[in-house]
């Protein structure tokens, strides 16, 4: 599986409609509402790169109330289990 990080900027008077219509596209597994530099982060999960440019480019890109986003990929994903074992040495 591969995992996308996509920053968004969005029309600020359609925030919460753009998210629940990002929500709702297939291969988008979450949106977030934050505070900082970007309107939205949505969490992109598709099995081949060539998906995440459909998703990407294909669906968010042309989600009304999107105005430009910046993808970001994911090679490795860690919890808090993988760092402490990471760092247990001989146990």
């Amino acid at each position: 599986m591969i995992t996308a990080i996509v920053l968004i900027h969005a029309e600020a008077a359609r925030i919460p409609e753009t998210a629940q219509a990002l929500a709702d596209l297939e291969g988008v597994a979450e949106v977030y509402s934050c505070a900082g530099d970007v309107d939205l982060i949505a969490v992109v999960r598709v099995r081949d790169h060539e998906k995440i440019a459909e998703v990407v480019t294909g669906r968010v890109n042309k989600t009304p109330g999107v105005l430009r986003t910046t993808t970001h990929i994911a090679f490795k994903s860690y919890s808090s289990a993988d760092v402490e074992a990471g760092f247990s040495i001989g146990e």
